[in-house]
């Protein structure tokens, strides 16, 4: 197979509930960085094989293929296809893969992995809650389902609490993991890490789900998500509004173009794995991914294991054996926000520009997801 280059990687800020970027339509926010991505990456638009963006909550503003609405909303030519695609808190990650298999296996010289969501305008579980209200059926309703799972809940809430309860996390290791998220994302923000990454709009150039106030005293002072659990909004990721892309290309293009590429995709899979407890898959994820890499631990100099909750990364850390001083240097979710289509393209962003920044080599990202799934990825600095 071909080798991957990554010869860029950016990404608007992560705006808060109601913030910056909360009046901005999803499909331009993703027409920002698509953009952006092309002119940073000095390709030619009208050479780019496919752009591949994933996307949550595909109803309202962000449904009708968002892809293709947002690379035409761009100004960006018409003969350049789009798809969007849904592995849910992973789908940018799955996305960044599908383009980067295109590459490798010769389909594709030049694409696009991207991610967006703005969950100011579409909330979080709109897709299924409103579907009882308009006739529709549960997505865990149906007769398969039922005979194999039973109509036990399936909520993130529930699987962070039984992943906090099955590994014996407690409340004070939650909220210090949390805390310390927010103290690495404001030395992150304060030595101007991100801004090289950020493609700024409508203003917003800094992180806001930030909490510069936070205390452990604030976080012990937050009731847990359900009576009687460990896991509160504190300790959780933020629901953000961000956008994120990464032009990749073949070591044909690169010449062709004369493209500077920053580093390159090494390895990717995907699993499955308890689609009620949900969450876990980042433990086999990052087992698979190693293997097939013929990497170890000890050569994987950073870490991003998405911060959906501080249980999640705790429990994947004790499976692993990863050092969490190596893991989500500049924070995770629970500081930066989690805008679900948009985090694994955000993720790889910030990756591949810290390890650039330390000297780095390798660098290894992954996330839970619904359904009991997970990505993860190797990506090798250059």
């Amino acid at each position: 197979m071909r080798e991957i280059f990554i010869i860029d990687a950016v990404r608007t800020a992560a705006g808060r509930r109601n913030g910056a970027l909360s009046q901005v339509h999803p499909v331009d926010l993703a027409a920002e960085v698509l953009a952006a991505s092309v002119e940073r990456s000095g390709v030619p638009a009208d050479q780019v094989d496919d752009v591949v963006l994933g996307c949550v909550l595909q109803i309202g503003g962000q449904s009708a293929n968002i892809a293709r609405n947002a690379w035409l909303s761009a100004g960006l030519p018409e003969e350049v296809p789009a798809v969007t695609v849904d592995r849910q808190c992973g789908s940018s990650q799955q996305a960044i893969t599908f383009a980067a298999q295109g590459v490798a296996s010769g389909a594709f010289d030049l694409a696009i992995g991207a991610g967006v969501e703005v969950l100011s305008l579409i909330t979080l579980n709109s897709a299924w809650e409103l579907g009882p209200s308009l006739g529709f059926r549960s997505p865990w309703d149906g007769k398969g389902w039922q005979e194999r799972y039973g109509d036990v809940e399936i909520h993130q809430f529930r699987a962070g609490e039984d992943i906090a309860r099955h590994w014996g996390i407690s409340r004070a290791e939650q909220d210090a993991f949390a805390l310390e998220s927010h103290a690495k994302a404001i030395r992150a923000t304060d030595e101007g890490r991100f801004a090289g990454q950020i493609h700024v709009v409508d203003g917003a150039a800094v992180d806001e789900c930030i909490r510069r106030d936070m205390t452990a005293e604030k976080l012990a002072e937050i009731a847990p998500l359900r009576e009687g659990g460990t896991v509160t909004g504190g300790s959780s990721s933020k629901l953000a509004d961000c956008a994120a892309a990464v032009m990749l290309a073949s070591a044909d293009a690169v010449e062709r173009y004369h493209l500077t590429p920053i580093a390159k995709i090494h390895t990717s899979v995907a699993v499955g794995s308890d689609p009620v407890m949900m969450l876990t898959g980042p433990i086999p994820a990052t087992a698979k991914v190693l293997d097939r890499a013929g990497l170890a631990l000890k050569d994987i100099e950073l870490f991003e294991c998405n911060e959906a909750f501080g249980a999640v990364v705790l429990a994947w850390a004790r499976e692993t054996g990863v050092d969490l001083a190596k893991v989500n240097v500049n924070g995770g979710a629970i500081a930066l926000g989690h805008p679900l289509g948009a985090t694994g393209a955000r993720i790889m962003t910030t990756l591949v520009h810290e390890l650039r920044r330390t000297g780095g080599r390798y660098g290894l990202q992954t996330i839970c997801e619904g359904g009991g799934l997970a990505n993860a990825t190797v990506v090798e600095a250059l």
